[in-house]
Order: structure tokens, then C-alpha cells, then sequence
């Protein structure tokens, strides 16, 4: 057995998260996170291990208290805390955003009502590229969910697991082999089926490379992202902010006059017309989210799950 512990970049208040339904998957249960901690298999080489992670509840001295049953060497743990990090944000620094918009009109009291904020991701691009392929178009997030295990158990590895089996994330050269046909069996769409495979063919031939879409400039993971099969403009930008990153871009996608994506959503949440604003006029309402795009509009979105859940409270 190994623990260890994964420091994150304060503040941080990962519980904020447990409120979040899209940030977890078909086995897990945020209700029970607390108590239980959070498990899923991480890659490590080439191999995975299931980790269970606690979190201190320090938002301003924030750790993470990892556990393995498998006994990992210094390397292994180093190599698991690569996608940990990415998982939890905790090489995010977005101190710099609460100085520079907590003026801010729509921004400035989510900052301080979800203090410590930082989105959950998958451990790399491309679970994060997997998962937004098999849920687009389906309106139904927990089947989406079920159906993207379901890919994981034909052909990520089967990891034993209190006495029963978890699935890892499938590798590329996993799932290049797939049939979509039989992915079809699983739940998605062929051409999702299509769109997985070629990808992931891409990967292991040298095509499509997953290291430098984490590591570019946000226009030019918006650009490289929207050329692979199946990655429209809207997933482009959801992907984008999967990075792990605190910066983004929001590109202008109008179709027939009506502005689509996540600009339409951030100017409609400062109370102009999305379809009539024009470029200058969109980089002056997200001037005081320069270089934290990605992690500014992380507060919008569970303000407005938190917001949505409060409505259906009160019926």
C-alpha cells in the first residue's frame, strides 16, 4: 500500500466541486465522496492503478491525501500525480483573478460565494476528448455516462477492485483496434463509434498529438481541436477549458445570425444581445478575465448549477 500527499495552489475548495454532477463518472457517487473519498483508476506508465483521494477541506492550505493498495516507487507516484493534477487543477493559479475582477459586475460575488474554486477534469485530453464525443447530443447525462463505462470495460483494463472489477480509461492503442460497430452495441451512435476510433488510430500514428493540445496557446487548441472528426466549435471550447489551464479563448461561432457556444452564454450572462455584440465590444465585458478565461467562466457555470438546483428545491 502507498500514501502520499498532493498539495494544490490556494485557495482551493475542492468540495465546491461535489455539486457538480459533469465532473464525475458512471461510478461515482458525490453524496458519498465525502465520507468515502474519490476513486478512479489513474495511468501510470503503462499500466493503471486505482487511487482513493481526501481532501482536507483547507481552502487556504488545501491538500490531498492519496491512497493506492498497490505499493508504487517514488517514479510511480510521481508519475500518477501528473494526472491528479490535472484531475483537481492543482497547479491552477488563480489568485491574480480575485485581485483583478473582484469589481467585477457579474463576476466579483461569485468570487467570493465560490471561494476556492477550481473545475475537475478527466486525467488527460483525451478521457476529457473520449467522454465529450460518446455524451454529445444526448440530453440524458447519466446515460451517457453509463455508456462511456461501458466502452471502458470492453476496452480499457479491468482493475480488481473490492472484490468486483474498475475499468480504466482505454489507452489509444486500446481503443484503435475497436469496431465501431460493436461501440455501437454499447450505447453510442456509429459514427460516435467512427469518430473514437479514428481518433485514437491518429494518436498512436503520430497524427494527432495530445501532449502539444495540452500544452499550446488556447487558439491553437481551438483550431487543432475542431479539425479532429466529431469536434465541433461548441466541444472545441468545452474541451479547451479541460486543460487543466487557467486561460481560454471564445471564438464567434454564428449560425444564421444567432451567436452558438459559450460566448453566447457569457454575454447573455452580462445582459447584452449575444447575436449583435460585436468583437471589441465582448473583449471589453471579459477584460478583467485576461489570462483566466477558463477558470472566470468555471464560476459562472456552477453559480448557475447551484442557481438551478435552488429552483428545483423550492418546486
Amino acid at each position: 500500500m502507498s500514501s502520499w500527499t498532493l498539495k494544490s495552489i490556494p485557495p482551493h475548495d475542492w468540495f465546491l466541486c461535489l455539486d457538480v454532477q459533469s465532473y464525475f463518472d458512471h461510478e461515482h457517487n458525490p453524496e458519498n465522496i465525502f465520507e468515502e473519498g474519490f476513486t478512479r483508476p489513474v495511468p501510470v506508465g503503462d499500466r493503471d492503478v486505482i487511487v482513493t483521494v481526501f481532501f482536507n477541506g483547507d481552502p487556504d492550505a488545501p491538500e490531498f491525501n492519496i491512497e493506492s493498495l498497490e505499493s508504487l516507487s517514488k517514479e510511480e507516484i510521481a508519475e500518477a500525480n501528473k494526472s491528479l493534477s490535472k484531475i483537481f487543477g492543482t497547479d491552477m493559479d488563480i489568485r491574480p483573478l480575485y485581485d483583478q475582477a473582484h469589481n467585477d459586475p457579474v463576476l466579483g460575488d461569485k468570487l467570493s460565494s465560490l471561494y476556492g474554486l477550481k473545475r475537475m477534469t478527466r486525467a488527460n485530453l483525451f478521457e476529457d476528448i473520449q467522454n465529450r464525443i460518446v455524451e454529445m447530443q444526448m440530453n440524458h447525462k447519466p446515460t451517457a455516462k453509463k455508456m462511456m463505462y461501458a466502452i471502458r470495460e470492453a476496452y480499457g483494463t479491468a482493475l480488481e477492485y473490492k472484490g468486483g472489477t474498475l475499468a480504466a480509461w482505454p489507452r489509444a492503442y486500446q481503443l484503435m483496434k475497436a469496431d465501431p460497430t460493436n461501440i455501437r452495441k454499447l450505447g453510442p451512435t456509429l459514427r460516435k463509434g467512427q469518430y473514437l476510433v479514428e481518433l485514437a488510430n491518429n494518436i498512436v500514428g503520430g497524427n494527432t498529438e495530445m501532449e502539444f493540445l495540452q500544452s499550446c496557446d488556447p487558439v491553437t487548441c481551438y483550431n487543432t481541436l475542431t479539425n479532429i472528426k466529431g469536434i465541433g466549435p461548441t466541444a472545441a471550447q468545452d474541451l479547451m477549458m479541460m486543460r487543466g489551464r487557467t486561460d481560454a479563448v471564445f471564438p464567434s461561432n454564428i449560425k444564421k445570425g444567432e451567436e452558438k457556444g459559450l460566448r453566447r452564454w457569457i454575454i447573455w450572462s452580462y445582459g447584452e444581445d449575444p447575436n449583435s455584440t460585436s468583437e471589441e465590444e465582448f473583449q471589453k465585458l471579459i477584460s478583467n478575465w485576461k489570462s483566466f478565461e477558463s477558470s472566470a467562466l468555471e464560476f459562472l457555470y456552477v453559480n448557475w448549477i447551484l442557481e438551478e438546483k435552488e429552483k428545483r428545491a423550492k418546486g
